[in-house]
């Protein structure tokens, strides 16, 4: 019998570790449980997920994602001003806070890059957008997923999801 391999609709968990191109962690899953995904269903960044594909339980990589294939380029008009009355919010805004905004598409988060007397700046650009990504990554696991996570989309611990799909 084949020893299982990442392929489409498989639910992996991997350990991985990313940095930037200074080499500063910038998030891992080291020193806590690993991350399970659904191959296949764009959870992860379209770079880290090619390279993913037939890797089996045990294999290590390291991944360079250029922002095309990560999180994307940064979009400049992405980011404006808004006066700081029509902000609703109650308490101290600051630089680095993320809101959820309306946009024409829907609900979009936002991060607060400036902030002045009159205005509150805001960018709707993933935190990551035009970042070269590394990633150092360890197959862990590997499964079939259940018809039920395919259906809801994600990954389920235990005794299913522990929300509500009404």
């Amino acid at each position: 019998m084949s020893e299982s391999c990442i392929t489409r609709h498989k639910v992996a968990e991997i350990h991985y570790t990313l940095t930037n191109v200074q080499g500063e962690t910038m998030d891992t899953s080291r020193g806590d449980e690993p991350l399970p995904y659904i191959h296949g269903t764009e959870s992860l960044v379209p770079g880290l997920e090619k390279e993913l594909e037939g890797k089996v339980v045990g294999d290590s990589l390291t991944v360079t994602v250029t922002p095309e294939d990560g999180y994307g380029p940064r979009i400049e008009e992405l980011q404006q001003q808004v006066e700081r009355a029509l902000f609703q919010f109650d308490g101290d805004i600051e630089v680095g806070m993320r809101f959820e905004a309306q946009a024409e598409h829907g609900v979009e988060l936002v991060t607060v890059i400036a902030i002045d007397d009159k205005h509150i700046t805001i960018d709707a650009n993933h935190p990551l957008a035009g970042e070269t990504l590394n990633f150092d990554v360890e197959v862990m696991t590997i499964r079939d997923a259940t018809a039920e996570e395919l259906t809801h989309g994600h990954v389920h611990q235990g005794d299913g999801c522990g929300h509500d799909h009404g």
